[in-house]
């Protein structure tokens, strides 16, 4: 049975604990506790009951993985790129596939999603990677950059051009002419699994190729990432809470010219703009998990927005919270400096801020004009 997800909130309190940081120095989540946290559901929420999954809506699953970035950013990452390969699977791939597929991901088995390539980024167009048909098969050649979660995942969904279009294709990690090699040292979410993954040659089924394969490239993208996109953007609104949590007590109890510094008028406006990033992002998440659930035509542009906004506000408030907590803020360790480089992540991953300013000015343009 799913785990209820109040029961859920508190497991993962349990097992993060305190060991973000000591994870963060490692570069890696335990696997175990990855798995456990799969079997139980709280990977990819928003998978349905029949699948396994807690079946939450956007809202519920936003609130929860919020919660989850407070603790541990590379955590949330893992959920989200589990998230991310469900809501693939569940879109894109057929009744049979969805069947195969999903229960496994709520049974302990972890999942990665391969987009980005050397000469394909925020330009998701220019995507080389081949998914060629060969009988009862296909074969799968490319390199795919920075595939998070991908040093655990048990197979990845990877993205590229097929036939007169393209498709997304389950690749096991454990077949053949599949590398994996991790990224040494990446700037935040050090224990996300970041690695560049390679595909020489993999052959699997050609019932691997969700829904059959045919789409145009961006149309698949969209559906992923806007997936991705949300659960940043409420990872970023943990990023922020976890910022406020941690610079309030600080500005609590730390005394500067006999008074605490938060009733010193510079550090006080700090505290009152992160409260306002934090809110700003909050209900950004809220009006885009709101049309999610509502399957509103504005859903994708609303993803946008709050991946927008709340990366942003992230960046700004923690860097803020540094500035608060000074020389305790500057040591490589504790929530504070944690949040700070994860946050920059935030502003590079599953669309930049410049590609999210395009798209919404692109928005504006056609929509105000």
């Amino acid at each position: 049975m799913p785990e209820p997800i109040e029961a859920g909130r508190e497991h993962v309190r349990a097992a993060v604990a305190d060991q973000a940081d000591s994870w963060d120095a490692a570069g890696a989540v335990p696997v175990e506790l990855l798995r456990d946290l799969g079997r139980r559901g709280l990977l990819c929420a928003q998978v349905p009951a029949e699948h396994g999954g807690l079946g939450l809506d956007s809202r519920a699953s936003g609130e929860f993985t919020a919660m989850v970035g407070a603790l541990c950013s590379s955590t949330r990452s893992v959920m989200t790129s589990q998230g991310m390969a469900a809501w693939a699977i569940q879109r894109l791939g057929s009744a049979d596939q969805q069947g195969e597929f999903l229960p496994g991901l709520t049974a302990g088995r972890l999942a990665a999603v391969a987009m980005t390539e050397e000469d394909a980024g925020s330009d998701l167009s220019g995507i080389a990677t081949r998914i060629t048909r060969s009988g009862d098969e296909v074969v799968v050649t490319g390199a795919k950059r920075w595939v998070t979660a991908a040093q655990y995942a048990d197979f990845i969904v990877v993205f590229g051009r097929f036939e007169e279009g393209a498709a997304a294709v389950v690749v096991p990690t454990a077949a053949r002419s599949v590398r994996v090699q991790p990224v040494p040292t990446p700037l935040g979410c050090r224990a996300a699994g970041h690695a560049h993954v390679e595909f020489d040659g993999v052959r699997v089924p050609y019932g691997n190729v969700l829904g059959g394969g045919g789409p145009w490239m961006s149309l698949l993208v969209t559906t992923a990432l806007s997936y991705g996109r949300m659960s940043v953007a409420w990872g970023c609104v943990g990023i922020l809470r976890a910022c406020l949590r941690a610079s309030a007590a600080h500005a609590r109890k730390r005394e500067q010219g006999g008074k605490p510094i938060g009733e010193h008028q510079l550090v006080a406006r700090l505290i009152a703009d992160l409260h306002v990033a934090e809110r700003h992002a909050t209900q950004a998440c809220e009006h885009a998990a709101d049309r999610w659930d509502a399957n509103h035509p504005d859903v994708v542009m609303a993803a946008v927005l709050a991946k927008y906004v709340s990366a942003r506000n992230a960046a700004a408030g923690s860097a803020a919270a540094v500035q608060i907590l000074a020389s305790r803020g500057a040591e490589d360790s504790g929530p504070v400096a944690r949040a700070f480089r994860d946050a920059k992540l935030m502003e590079i991953i599953e669309g930049t801020n410049e590609t999210c300013q395009l798209v919404l000015a692109e928005h504006a343009l056609s929509t105000w004009s």
